[in-house]
């Protein structure tokens, strides 16, 4: 992770962009993991589905690490990028940035990779057609 939180740009592309509301916080006034977690997923999915043209599975959260609390009223941008293609699998690395309210800073909050499986209709793991 590089220290300069200036110099630092999002990897990937923009999948998801919400902004954090009230409802889903701790009682400390912070987002919970789980909802961003969850914003992380959503936006890994759109990617895997863009690359694999299939219904995709999360299978598994390699890595997830938060870096920097998300608050009520951030603006909160998921990027993702290809990692990893196998045979059935795509591995995305997912970070999370987000824009304070407060002062206008930019700054990652959370980075991780998912892995997806193209699955077919029975639910079972099916090659991936990568294109060329």
């Amino acid at each position: 992770m590089n220290n300069d939180p200036k110099k630092e740009q999002p990897q990937g592309e923009l999948v998801v962009k919400t902004i954090a509301m009230p409802a889903d916080t701790n009682r400390y006034g912070d987002m919970f993991g789980g909802w961003l977690a969850s914003q992380m997923d959503l936006g890994g999915a759109v990617l895997a589905h863009k690359y694999g043209h299939i219904r995709m599975t999360t299978v598994a959260i390699d890595r997830m690490v938060f870096i920097r609390p998300v608050y009520v009223g951030d603006v909160v941008s998921c990027f993702a990028h290809v990692v990893k293609r196998g045979r059935t699998s795509i591995g995305i690395g997912i970070e999370v940035w987000v824009e304070r309210l407060a002062d206008e800073s930019i700054l990652k909050v959370t980075e991780g990779v998912f892995t997806y499986v193209a699955i077919d209709k029975n639910g079972r793991p099916t090659p991936i057609q990568w294109e060329k």
